[in-house]
């Protein structure tokens, strides 16, 4: 059976969901549940490395692809999150075909890239397996940045073309916002920027990643050839379930 790494380089279609509670237990939820890859999110949760570790360890048992939003395109946060155990990294906020390089070489050891060694961190299973890991990791690790900007969208051809990279993620909230159409990813002039994205993609051969607000909107991304779609929260799983309980409350009960 194709890994998961496999099948993303094949553009096949993947379920996701966020991990954004910073917990163990919300993660195990969904990697039970029957999600194929988790995305513990370190650029706008709260998330310590211990508890990046500690979500890794609960969803292990299911198989779960772990791709972790970095903070940020730097080769500190990336080796940290690498060594923490992660199976991929989806990197913000990059513009430009010298960010991707650099997002790249920051997950291969050389000579492909710039990560340091260490033999005894999770990864290696505490340097248990160390020799497996090594052999494995610059094949075996997914990279996948993310088009937010309009100079994004501009160099999405180079972008695109960078050896190493596997994946073009779209963020459309923050894609919109930097064009001037705060949160309004349906403005004309975005949906063209993200028309254009997805055709340079395609074109390239790299998987499509993206989000969307439930798996009725995913399977019209998955339809237009995305691989990868984030279409489930824990936090929001958590807030829809607990406003619509609500809210039914004080239908049946607000009169009495």
């Amino acid at each position: 059976m194709s890994t998961v790494a496999e099948r993303l380089r094949k553009c096949e279609k993947i379920s996701a969901a966020w991990a954004q509670l910073t917990s163990n237990m919300s993660a195990e939820i969904l990697a039970e549940a029957g999600f194929e890859v988790i995305v513990p999110d370190m650029e706008h949760a709260p998330y310590t490395l211990e508890s990046l570790v500690s979500v890794l360890q609960a969803i292990k048992a299911n198989d779960c692809f772990a791709m972790v939003r970095a903070p940020w395109n730097d080769a500190v946060l990336i080796k940290q999150i690498l060594d923490c155990g992660a199976h991929g990294v989806h990197v913000p906020y990059v513009s430009t075909a010298e960010e991707a390089e650099y997002a790249v070489k920051c997950c291969k050891y050389p000579l492909q890239g710039i990560r340091g060694l260490a033999s005894s961190q999770r990864a290696t299973c505490y340097g248990m397996k160390k020799q497996e890991y090594f052999a494995a990791a610059n094949r075996d690790i997914i990279v996948m940045t993310a088009i937010e900007t309009p100079e994004g969208v501009e160099n999405i051809d180079k972008i695109a073309s960078v050896d190493g990279l596997d994946g073009i993620f779209i963020g459309p909230s923050d894609l919109s916002t930097s064009m001037g159409h705060f949160f309004n990813p349906k403005a004309p002039e975005v949906q063209e920027a993200i028309h254009k994205v997805e055709c340079v993609v395609k074109e390239k051969g790299k998987f499509l990643a993206t989000i969307a607000p439930n798996i009725d909107a995913a399977a019209a991304l998955y339809d237009r050839g995305y691989s990868l779609v984030y279409f489930l929260s824990d936090v929001g799983a958590v807030a829809n379930a607990a406003q619509a309980a609500v809210k039914r409350f004080k239908e049946l009960y607000r009169n009495q």
